[in-house]
């Protein structure tokens, strides 16, 4: 995939969406820079991020710096089409490493157009206890972090769905999906490595987009690293195409 210029009036409405989609635990609000804070739990939510387009740089790596430092939090850079090239030139220069670069891709949806999803599929609007400890599992995420984690779910204001993938009585696939402004964006999702490779992960999207769609979304997004291939030609095939690619920048 080679990354368009999609109009900045999409790349802000996404990355507003996306804010809105992982609520960080506290934000402050920098000169047209947002900085994220929740106890170090996932990158994206304990990141800088432009807010408006060509937000100015000067003097905004040394008051992260600072705000960072005094939560005991590393400070980590998140770049997207919306923050001027001169920060990442900044950045670059006083040695902020060029990190997990991404990828945001976007979709219309039309339910007429979706298939039937599939039956092992279970698509709630509250998190099961075998979607948080299954999610958990799948993810890696930390025990010191799955009280986080779950207030963070429970911060989003936005309509949200959790979708729970079995297979031979075992929960193993699990899925993300937060509707706002008729756009769903689909996050986190995870298939146990042992059922990967024969469309638990298709059938993951195809459940959460057939929520969407019958909830009136109009399109759907979702962030994927650039080295992921796999996931990069599931999601190619179920017609999503490049919007921007962002890219991370982390002390060394």
């Amino acid at each position: 995939m080679s990354t368009p210029a999609a109009p900045i009036s999409l790349v802000r409405a996404l990355e507003e969406r996306a804010f809105n989609a992982w609520p960080a635990r506290q934000n402050v609000f920098h000169r047209g820079w947002l900085l994220r804070m929740s106890g170090g739990y996932t990158k994206r939510a304990n990141s800088v991020n432009a807010l408006v387009p060509g937000a100015p740089f000067d003097g905004v790596r040394e008051a992260a710096a600072a705000l960072y430092a005094r939560h005991g939090l590393p400070t980590v850079f998140r770049l997207s089409p919306l923050a001027p090239p001169e920060a990442d030139e900044e950045l670059a220069g006083a040695g902020y490493r060029h990190f997990d670069p991404s990828l945001v891709l976007h979709r219309p949806l039309a339910l007429a157009q979706l298939g039937r999803p599939d039956d092992g599929v279970v698509v709630t609007t509250t998190p099961p206890d075998a979607w948080l400890n299954g999610f958990a599992a799948a993810n890696g995420v930390a025990p010191h972090h799955r009280a986080l984690q779950r207030s963070m779910l429970d911060a989003i204001a936005h309509p949200t769905a959790f979708a729970l993938l079995h297979a031979q009585g075992l929960a193993v696939g699990f899925g993300l999906a937060v509707l706002e402004r008729g756009a769903v964006g689909l996050y986190d999702l995870a298939v146990a490595p042992e059922h990967r490779g024969c469309g638990r992960g298709q059938a993951l999207v195809q459940a959460l987009l057939h929520w969407a769609a019958q909830a009136g979304a109009t399109s759907a997004y979702l962030q994927v690293r650039t080295q992921n291939a796999p996931a990069l030609r599931l999601y190619e095939g179920l017609g999503f195409k490049e919007a921007y690619g962002y890219h991370y920048r982390v002390p060394i």
